[in-house]
């Protein structure tokens, strides 16, 4: 933003707009995980990528949701999915899958390997 001050975090629109593009970029730096980058959102894109590099093998996003060990983030990335869940149905009309927004949490750079 060209000529930002400080005082502009309190304008809405400013707010807004500066809220959008950091869960942008965090999402994109957590490929496209909605669950990493909400995690990340609330406590910082390295500490989901720290909690991320613990994991063996790839889990649902519900049950990484459950291993943050934050009771604010944990709380927070259920209550925003969920309500983004809510959302998404009101504004399609269309029932929507809270399991399939949250989604599958793999380690980095994890390849599914080939079934012979």
């Amino acid at each position: 933003m060209t000529g930002f001050q400080p005082s502009q975090i309190t304008d809405i629109d400013t707010n807004i707009t500066l809220g959008t593009n950091y869960i942008s970029m965090v999402l994109a730096s957590l490929e496209g995980s909605e669950t990493l980058a909400t995690a990340g959102y609330n406590a910082g894109p390295g500490r989901p990528r720290a909690w991320r590099s613990t994991l063996t093998r790839p889990v649902e996003g519900a049950i990484f949701a459950e291993t943050i060990p934050f009771n604010e983030t944990r709380d927070y990335v259920k209550n925003v999915l969920s309500n983004a869940t809510y959302y998404a149905a009101l504004f399609t009309g269309k029932p929507q899958s809270l399991l399939a927004r949250l989604g599958t949490v793999a380690p980095a750079g994890y390849v599914q390997p080939e079934l012979p």
